[in-house]
């Protein structure tokens, strides 16, 4: 063996050595010696940035995509959670409906003979009558911000979602026009004291107008004029839509009116045509009403806002409030209105017959 050779055992013997010493001193496997798992993360992570420590901008960068993240999945959860109770709700209404149906409760307004109501305009009045629940809960917010005087901020929120309550019932009658457009222009949703100024199933923007400047004060120069000029051009439109509507109306009555007919189905499709234009007219007051109460909203401060809306509100409440009383007063009250009623048509025709006589 060569002397290169020896040397060669040599060294590798002394490495041997020096390697089995230090594993019986440490007492720990050669595998513990590895790097963790986090720290080989976190190893990589550094070589990616090429050695360099992280700066400010660059974490705070990652803590705001975490930050989105986080509001993302919890926009995505309430997004589920939103779908899953109006499921809950839709099926609700569907069992309250169909054990309505099956009880025959949905009567007309013309007594026990009169004819039933569709499911679709059933299912607006339900509607209906929750979201005058939450109009009462809304009224009871506003009043309850002024009365605390509470900051534009806060008292803004409480704005903005009355006006998101306030386009939802918009939403709500453009479906019922769909399934039953008699229902909404006759207002048997509303109350009888509504009723007597009923627009085109609702209120008219123009006498919305004059509640509100006859309540309202503190108004400058420029916000009486734009208040002024909103009020032309909604009553401008009010009369546009009457006459279409009173030449809808004609033209519906000639239609069935003619005497020389030929097709007495051609007839009826003409004239079911003619009522499906009713839909579009109650679309376009609607979204005239919905206009306008947008319009002041930007035409008044926040807390003017707040103001308009709890008049407005308060007003519609009295109404239905004295439809209330009206309908639930006495039976004695009952008999001497008709008692009385009947005393002055017999006083006015006495009284038409001796100017009748004198006259003659």
């Amino acid at each position: 063996m060569s002397s290169k050779q020896n040397h060669h055992l040599m060294l590798q013997h002394h490495h041997n050595n020096i390697m089995a010493n230090s594993s019986s001193t440490s007492g720990l496997p050669s595998t513990s010696r590895n790097p963790a798992p986090s720290e080989a993360s976190e190893d990589k992570r550094k070589a990616t940035t090429l050695g360099k420590p992280l700066d400010a901008k660059t974490l705070r960068r990652l803590a705001q995509n975490r930050e989105a993240a986080r509001k993302s999945r919890l926009r995505k959860k309430a997004y589920v959670q939103q779908l899953e109770s109006s499921r809950i709700k839709l099926s609700q209404l569907e069992q309250e409906l169909q054990r309505a149906r099956s009880q025959g409760m949905f009567m007309g307004g013309c007594g026990p003979s009169g004819p039933k109501i569709t499911s679709g305009a059933a299912m607006f009045d339900m509607e209906y009558g929750r979201w005058l629940e939450d109009e009462n809960r809304h009224m009871s917010e506003i009043r309850t911000g002024l009365q605390a005087h509470l900051s534009d901020n806060d008292l803004r929120l409480i704005i903005d979602g009355y006006i998101a309550h306030f386009d939802e019932v918009f939403r709500l009658k453009a479906v019922a026009a769909k399934a039953d457009v008699f229902h909404l222009i006759i207002g048997t949703w509303m109350s009888p004291a509504e009723r007597c100024f009923i627009w085109m199933a609702g209120f008219r923007p123009s006498d919305f107008i004059k509640i509100l400047v006859s309540q309202m004060d503190l108004l400058t120069e420029q916000q009486l004029m734009g208040i002024y000029g909103l009020q032309h051009s909604s009553q401008q439109a009010e009369e546009a839509l009457s006459q279409g509507l009173e030449q809808l109306q004609q033209s519906l009555i000639d239609t069935l009116a003619a005497s020389q007919v030929i097709d007495g189905m051609q007839q009826m499709a003409v004239a079911l045509g003619k009522v499906s234009n009713l839909e579009g007219f109650i679309r376009q007051a609607d979204n005239l009403r919905q206009q306008t109460v947008h319009q002041l909203r930007r035409i008044l401060t926040v807390r003017q806002a707040a103001r308009c809306f709890l008049v407005i509100g308060e007003y519609y409440g009295r109404l239905r409030a004295l439809s209330s009383l009206w309908l639930s007063r006495p039976r004695e009250t009952l008999i001497s209105d008709e008692t009385s009623c009947q005393t002055t048509t017999d006083l006015q025709m006495v009284q038409s017959s001796r100017n009748h006589f004198s006259n003659f």
